[in-house]
């Protein structure tokens, strides 16, 4: 009998930024910074020894606006633009992951995390029987989460993981994971300055989806 497929779908965005934050300053012998390259790099190789996947994919963002800014133009204006350090390093990255063989997805106007709940949803419904895995630091994708697909992230630093599925999802927030849309609905996003329901914080959000299920029903 066959393995089991196993699809590992990586964040690549996501795991850049870890590793710039979580590894100081290196320069190769040239003087290029290479933090994120090595960051990234070892939580690659630890995630593929963790879930040892048959089949590999990595996403990213491209430069410019998503469809989100073009319906909501304060969608993630409060952010403060990220170091050109981080940035001058993500080319060394995808030359990594080429070289690694691992193919990568991008698309103008959309972000890696729009891309990874895409390939997570076709691969589900071509694969049904197949495990899929989102390796990221980003939590907005629990709300993927089922039988088949668990989120494998990053609670500290680039060595402590945790793998999500539906029952660790409920264990932390009390909800399913295809309720957590209506709950960030609910209490809106800060991270990406999106606003939520005023007065309703996390612990209000989360009572009121326990009561009416979804945000219709509310």
């Amino acid at each position: 009998m066959p393995a089991k497929q196993r699809y590992m779908l990586i964040d690549g965005n996501a795991l850049i930024h870890r590793g710039y934050h979580a590894i100081p300053v290196l320069n190769t012998k040239a003087g290029e910074q290479v933090n994120a390259v090595y960051g990234f790099t070892s939580i690659l190789l630890k995630a593929i020894k963790d879930i040892k996947p048959t089949h590999i994919a990595c996403t990213f963002d491209l430069a410019g606006p998503t469809f989100r800014h073009k319906a909501f133009d304060a969608y993630k204006a409060h952010r403060v633009k990220a170091d050109q350090e981080l940035y001058n390093q993500i080319p060394r990255v995808k030359e990594v992951v080429k070289t690694l063989n691992i193919p990568i997805y991008e698309k103008e106007g959309y972000e890696a995390d729009d891309l990874l709940g895409t390939l997570a949803k076709k691969l589900y419904e071509k694969t049904p029987l197949a495990e899929i895995i989102i390796a990221t630091g980003d939590l907005d994708t629990l709300q993927l989460v089922n039988h088949v697909i668990k989120v494998y992230t990053l609670r500290k630093g680039i060595t402590d993981t945790a793998i999500y599925d539906a029952k660790a999802v409920r264990e932390r927030y009390g909800l399913s994971p295809h309720q957590l849309i209506d709950y960030r609905g609910l209490k809106g996003d800060p991270s990406d300055n999106i606003p939520g329901v005023k007065g309703i914080g996390e612990k209000g959000a989360s009572d009121l989806i326990k009561e009416f299920k979804t945000l219709d029903g509310l």
